[in-house]
């Protein structure tokens, strides 16, 4: 997308939006309701997807290149509105905005918590535009809160929508320090109940689709109290003014002054920003919400829209932007005020009333049947049915009701209000120290617990949160149950099963299977919800034993002690740690040997869950066959002269060289329950696959390199005549480059790593370019141009922020490096160092720019400025006004 028509000649004029108030205090519509303001609500969201035994995501295939679909549209989407880029006509950066910081959002509490993790800069921008914005607009922040695992609030019981909501608060609270004034709806899901329990919770006001409401008319005064009412049932109602609800569904029989205000957004703009091309140019998206003013000499009015975040940038690639220059270019150039629902709510209370619709949601148009029935929303054209909805909502709601009597009978004697105990748990689940969870017991409990008892506190709490991850609405949303939203809950329900079976000795499963197996599958092969549980979750289950296993078979790789004589005593005061996903993992001793091609490694392992503090003594044998056979057996520690026993002879095997007789006495000593490469983890699965692929690939890579050398001459030969190089030769030419370039660039990388950067290695390079140029060879270098926009990032640091760079050659390496990485057609990304560019330009070398007093800092500044050229930032301005 191009914006240079859109942009000023000098991006000077573009002001930030309080500047464009403050010149006029005496009309100031942040204070004073006056005029048009505009509000974009980004509802950014996506389900949780952790390995409910890992509490963690696993590789997703479908997501490739990226690890999991949140990573790709983090990449895609939440990183891009962070640092929006506004373009010049040549693709130069004129200025990097916060989308955040100018739209109204709320972002999922589970996908907050997945960005804290993995992105923290993004997840520092998102806090920064949300206290900026409070700052602007009179303290309301453009943030408002979700319920928590986005279930469908309707369909909850009156204990669940409470929790709901308190988690959703208490999360945005501890993140965004302060109280939310606003909470975004699953799918902005409501009824009559639903608004109680947020009324009852401190909600201000909410958002709803127009399509919600029932009727309006103005709030009655003494005079008017007879006011009429008008039917807007058909999308009728107008969307520029806030409503106030009062809790009464008859207005005939109102006895309750209690009330929460609505936001209905523009039905019809928000429907093209997902489904046409508007949001694709920002003077067409701004023609669009011009076209929604009212003409009706109304002193202010609110144009507000309302869509999924993820439209602008994963859905439809580049419209961060779009809605960049919206906000500061376009809407300001109109005399817009971008503002959010908050800050217009106190600036321009309701002056009218509404009654929404008895049960409605904006993505179904039959209530909220879409999470419980056949009603067709969500449906493949009509192909396959959606029966197994009210199955799965009838065995779940059967279960919810099963594992609350198990937490009530058992909770109730741990903690002094389990209930209370568990709307609090909010607080461990966001911080799972040992500190953090003895305040929690400490404060709840009914006595001082022992230590089985807390893991019994623990464990039922797990218990009452899988629960409620069970209902998040994506499982019912598509057309399918066997689908990986479907799954996935599915996942949560047998976690608290389990669960719910350690705690109180319960078996539910066989009740919830014969309910789930009257939910029709549309895939033949699964038949029935029962089906799916038994051939997708349940083969997915781990417990103690996986994680042993997991342990044991890649401690043979990357472990601390590699030969025997380094063998540990049974009796060790500072024994091995190392983290598994969400268990600690005690290694208490551990003794490996090889003979020829066979490794043995024998350990004691105690293995302790971040979660739910229960613990395992384990006795673990692996046995690498060579290639990719591994043989591993866990068993209870059963005492260290027991222990000692199984060490001595398996070792004792394994001298006799003899692959049968050590698997023998394996068996014999640990029976038949084995583990194998497959067992592990996807993540250390592939890991160790790449570990054993390497010597062939090595050898192979040396072999292409020696056919690419012999046969030099013959390849340049027909590109000369312009023939077709026979395919063998060019692949072993583009392999054997590959291979070369790749080298290359971990040398740099070790370089970089001691603070030095050869010349050689940027000169190789540049020769490979310029060679596979020459054989026209399109290099294949999957972590290249990671490697390489790394390298850049660093020097550029080390550049702008080390007192000892020298600017000259760093400039120069950084340029060459630059070049080289678009000559090997690497598809290099400068988006980190342009960030890290614009910050310094403006703090650092701007602020130089105005006190130069030599010709040397002025050949500096512009050498600085040249470099911002090359990394597509605009600067022209300011090499202009260089002397």
């Amino acid at each position: 997308m191009t914006l240079a028509a859109e942009i000023p000649s000098s991006y000077d004029s573009i002001l930030p939006l309080d500047q464009e108030a403050k010149s006029s205090p005496e009309h100031d519509p942040l204070k004073t309701a006056q005029g048009v303001y505009v509000t974009v609500h980004g509802h950014f969201y996506q389900p949780p997807r952790e390995n409910p035994y890992l509490n963690a995501i696993e590789r997703q295939p479908s997501a490739s290149p990226f690890h999991d679909w949140n990573e790709r549209i983090h990449w895609e989407c939440y990183r891009p509105n962070a640092f929006a880029r506004v373009l010049n006509d040549r693709g130069e950066v004129v200025k990097i905005v916060n989308n955040y910081e100018y739209m109204s959002f709320n972002i999922g509490p589970t996908l907050m918590s997945w960005l804290e993790r993995h992105d923290s800069s993004v997840y520092q921008r998102i806090l920064e535009a949300d206290a900026k914005s409070c700052d602007r607009l009179n303290g309301h922040g453009n943030a408002i809160a979700q319920v928590y695992n986005h279930i469908i609030l309707p369909l909850a019981n009156e204990r669940d929508k409470h929790t709901q909501i308190r988690w959703g608060k208490e999360d945005f609270r501890s993140r965004f320090g302060r109280e939310p004034e606003g909470m975004w709806l699953a799918e902005t899901a409501v009824d009559y109940a639903t608004l109680e329990a947020l009324v009852a919770e401190g909600i201000k006001f909410i958002i709803l689709a127009p399509s919600q409401a029932q009727r309006c008319r103005p709030i009655p005064t003494g005079d008017d109290s007879g006011s009429q009412w008008h039917e807007v049932g058909g999308n009728q109602i107008d969307p520029t003014r806030p409503y106030r609800c009062y809790l009464d569904s008859d207005e005939s029989a109102k006895t309750s002054t209690a009330y929460i205000d609505i936001f209905f957004y523009d039905g019809p703009i928000s429907r093209d920003m997902g489904f046409s091309d508007v949001v694709y140019n920002s003077h067409h998206f701004a023609g669009r919400i011009g076209a929604a003013i009212r003409g009706d000499h109304r002193r202010s009015q609110l144009i507000s829209v309302a869509t999924d975040g993820e439209t602008f940038g994963h859905h439809k690639k580049g419209t961060e932007k779009t809605l960049a220059y919206a906000f500061i270019g376009e809407f300001p150039r109109h005399g817009w005020t971008v503002t959010n629902f908050a800050h217009y709510l106190s600036l321009n209370p309701p002056s009218w009333e509404v009654k929404i619709k008895s049960v409605t949601a904006w993505s179904c148009a039959h209530g909220v049947d879409r999470w419980q029935d056949d009603c067709g929303c969500g449906g493949e054209g009509g192909v396959w049915h959606q029966k197994w909805r009210r199955p799965l909502r009838n065995a779940l709601n059967w279960l919810r009701d099963r594992l609350s009597d198990v937490y009530e009978e058992y909770g109730g004697t741990l903690f002094r209000d389990p209930w209370q105990a568990r709307d609090e748990y909010i607080h461990v689940m966001s911080d799972r120290t040992p500190a953090n969870i003895n305040r929690f017991l400490s404060h709840h409990q009914t006595r001082k617990l022992q230590a089985a008892e807390q893991v019994e506190a623990l464990r039922l709490l797990e218990m009452q949160r899988h629960s409620l991850l069970m209902f998040t609405s994506c499982g019912w949303f598509f057309e399918e149950i066997s689908r990986p939203e479907g799954t996935q809950i599915l996942r949560y329900a047998s976690r608290a099963l389990e669960l719910a079976g350690d705690v109180a000795g319960v078996q539910l499963e066989k009740g919830f299977l014969k309910r789930l197996g009257l939910a029709p599958s549309n895939v033949e092969e699964f038949k029935h919800g029962a089906e799916i549980y038994r051939r997708l979750v349940l083969t997915a289950q781990i417990g103690f034993k996986e994680v042993a296993a997991h342990y044991a078979i890649t401690s043979l790789f990357n472990h601390h002690k590699n030969t025997a004589s380094q063998q540990q005593t049974d009796v060790h005061p500072h024994s091995h740690h190392q983290r598994v996903y969400c268990y600690n993992a005690h290694e208490l001793n551990y003794h490996k040997q090889s003979l020829g091609p066979l490794t043995m490694a024998v350990g004691h392992l105690q293995l302790v869950s971040d979660i739910t503090w229960e613990s395992e003594n384990l006795v673990f044998a692996v046995l690498h066959l060579g290639g990719w056979d591994f043989h591993c057996c866990i068993q209870q520690f059963a005492g260290r002269r027991n222990y000692s026993q199984i060490k001595e002879k398996l070792f004792t095997s394994l001298q006799q060289a003899s692959v049968a007789h050590v698997i023998l006495v394996m068996t014999q000593l640990f029976g038949d329950d084995t583990f194998s490469l497959r067992t592990l983890f996807a993540e250390e699965r592939h890991r160790i696959m790449r570990l054993l692929s390497q010597d062939t690939l090595a050898r192979l890579d040396q072999l292409y390199t020696q056919t690419y050398r012999d046969n030099y001459g013959v390849i340049m030969a027909f590109h000369r005549d312009e023939l077709e190089v026979p395919r063998e030769l060019q692949v072993a030419a583009e392999i054997a480059l590959g291979y070369r370039c790749l080298t290359t660039l971990k040398s740099l990388e070790q370089d970089i790593t001691e603070l030095q950067l050869s010349w050689n290695h940027i000169v190789e390079l540049e020769a490979i370019a310029t060679e596979a140029k020459h054989l026209r060879c399109q290099l294949n270098i999957p972590d290249g141009n990671q490697i390489l926009e790394q390298l850049i990032v660093r020097l550029l640091w080390q550049l702008l922020y080390d007192a000892n760079s020298k600017i000259d050659a760093d400039i120069q390496r950084l340029e060459r490096l630059i070049n080289v990485g678009h000559e090997l057609n690497l598809g290099i990304n400068l988006n980190h160092s342009q960030e890290l560019y614009w910050s310094c330009l403006h703090s650092q070398i701007l602020p130089r720019i105005t006190s130069i007093d030599s010709e040397t800092e002025a050949m500096q500044c512009r050498q600085l400025l040249k470099l911002g050229q090359k990394l597509a930032v605009d600067v022209s301005p300011y090499l202009d006004k260089l002397p």
